[in-house]
Formats: structure tokens, C-alpha cells, sequence
């Protein structure tokens, strides 16, 4: 049993198709399928179920394929251990970011953190905060930009930045020219929120608790670049942060107005597990954070 043929069981798994994992594999389908059949004749188990168009995992594939997963997860740390031992800042960095963040802070993170740690890339994945949390325990990723609260156990949050909320409504709407918002307005509106699972759309509602109620015209998107697009198509109204409400995303037919004092915002963090080997990675990434969203720091959580 070697770990190549681990990484081969864990693509087939993942891909459900022996082409497309010997491709993300880097190896010929016909040596994949070799290597899977000769470690099923060393084990005395058969692994997957090959039908005609059609593959699955049987019950002991899976179990095993788990398995296989966390050793290849814990080989994986030997390298990162012994390559921080040496420096912290080479070799990539696994980052995951949601959604709502990941469009607004990247373009200028990366060149930020390029020029604080070069030899450091980011190997970035975007996705909800639930499914980020499972990578970050597991090891596929080393570090996560969320919103806060968020508090796995054994996860470390370091506070980033404050960013507040403004409603944004289509240009020539009878708000467009008001100097504020209260949240409760919102409740006569149709609003345009995001789709659950979405950490800024429970967000909103906390601040707007009068959505949840079951009269309340709100219909849901997948992106807040979609919600922008309808808002301006004036469709209803919505609520977005503020980095989605920079110069660069101006849309003449969207009018942001502030929300009355106190404005509802979030916390956004980055998080870590305590036994991340490289320290000085993350303090890079904070450091790069804040030369690219200067002043927007208050006291740390």
C-alpha cells in the first residue's frame, strides 16, 4: 500500500469516474485503474462498484477512503511541519473565504500579501461559512476569512476589520435622496436578500428582525452581485456591505443610503486551528489585510 494509491481511491471517491481522476491525478486512466485493482487484491476488499456509465463506493470503500483521507492529511503535515521549521512564508497557503468577502477583499489582498511574503501564493477556495469550517478542521485548508461569531473548537478567530451595512435601492426610488434608513422601513419593501446558508444574509436579519416575518415580500439570490443587478433592475431593495459599495462596483442605477445610527455591520476575522505550524503566515495575511483596508480597524474582539 503506498500513498499514491491512497490519493488514487480518495480522487475516484471524490470524482465518481476513473477518467477525471486520473486527470486530477496526473496519471493515464489505465494506471489509475491498475493501481486501484492491485490495492483491492492486497486488502481482499472490493472498493467500488463499476457498472456500465456508472460508479459507486461500497460500504467498506467508504469507510476505508475515510480512512485514507486522514492519512494522506496527516503525510501532508510532515512536509508543512519540516518546510516551516525552515520558513513560515514559503510555500502556499491554503485559504478559504465566503463568498461575501472573497470578490471585495481579494483583488487587493493578493498583491498586498504578494508583497509582504512572494514566496508564499495563495491557493484559494470560496464557499459558505459551514463548509469552510469542515475544511479548516480537516486540514484542506489551512486558514479561513469569515464572519464572526464563529468559534469551532480547537479553531483559533483573530479579528480583522468592521465593515457596516447600507441599503442600496434603484436609482429614481422614493428613498434615493433620504440621509438614512431605519432597519424597520425595510418591512414595507420588497426585499431582495440572499439564499440560506449564507452567514450575510442571517446577517441582515438580525438587523432587520421584522423580515422574518411570514408577510414580509422578500425574495432570495445566490450572490450579492445578483442582488445588486435586480436591485438595479428595480426589482426591490437590499442590504449590502460595504466593501460591495467601493467606487470600483458603482452602478449609476443603485443608490446606497446609510442606515440610521447605529448601523448594523459585521466582524470579519480570520480563523486558524491551534495547531497551524506557521504562526508567521497568518500574521502575514493580517498585516496585508490591513495595509489594503486602512482605518477600517477598530479595537480587536
Amino acid at each position: 500500500m503506498t500513498l499514491s494509491e491512497l490519493r488514487y481511491i480518495v480522487a475516484v471517491a471524490q470524482e465518481r469516474n476513473f477518467g477525471r481522476a486520473a486527470q486530477k491525478c496526473f496519471v493515464s486512466q489505465p494506471a489509475l485503474s491498475v493501481a486501484i485493482a492491485k490495492l483491492e487484491d492486497e486488502l481482499g476488499a472490493q472498493l467500488f462498484e463499476r457498472g456500465k456509465g456508472e460508479l459507486s463506493i461500497t460500504p467498506v470503500g467508504e469507510r476505508i477512503v475515510e480512512q485514507a483521507q486522514r492519512v494522506l492529511e496527516e503525510a501532508s503535515r510532515i512536509k508543512e511541519i519540516a518546510q516551516a521549521g525552515r520558513n513560515q512564508l514559503f510555500g502556499p497557503l491554503k485559504l478559504g473565504v465566503i463568498y461575501t468577502v472573497a470578490p471585495y477583499l481579494l483583488p487587493d489582498l493578493i498583491p498586498s500579501l504578494h508583497e509582504l511574503a512572494p514566496q508564499m501564493p495563495l491557493d484559494i477556495e470560496e464557499n459558505l461559512t459551514e463548509n469552510l469550517e469542515v475544511e479548516l478542521k480537516s486540514g484542506r485548508l489551512d486558514a479561513a476569512i469569515i464572519a464572526l461569531p464563529f468559534a469551532p473548537p480547537g479553531v483559533i478567530t483573530e479579528y480583522l476589520y468592521e465593515e457596516p451595512f447600507q441599503v442600496v435601492v434603484p436609482q429614481g426610488h422614493k428613498w434615493a435622496k433620504r440621509k438614512s434608513i431605519s432597519p424597520a422601513d425595510l418591512t414595507g419593501e420588497h426585499t431582495i436578500l440572499l439564499a440560506v446558508g449564507h452567514c450575510f444574509r442571517d446577517q441582515v436579519l438580525d438587523a432587520c428582525p421584522e423580515l422574518n416575518r411570514g408577510d414580509s415580500h422578500v425574495t432570495r439570490t445566490s450572490s450579492l452581485e445578483t442582488v445588486r443587478n435586480m436591485v438595479a433592475s428595480g426589482l426591490g431593495v437590499s442590504v449590502l456591505p460595504r466593501d460591495a459599495l467601493t467606487p470600483k462596483y458603482h452602478s449609476r442605477m443603485v443608490v446606497a443610503v446609510p442606515f440610521t445610527r447605529p448601523a448594523p455591520s459585521r466582524r470579519v476575522a480570520i480563523a486558524f486551528r491551534k495547531s497551524f505550524p506557521r504562526p508567521e503566515a497568518i500574521a502575514a495575511i493580517r498585516s496585508a489585510v490591513g495595509t489594503c483596508r486602512p482605518g477600517r480597524r477598530a479595537a480587536s474582539a
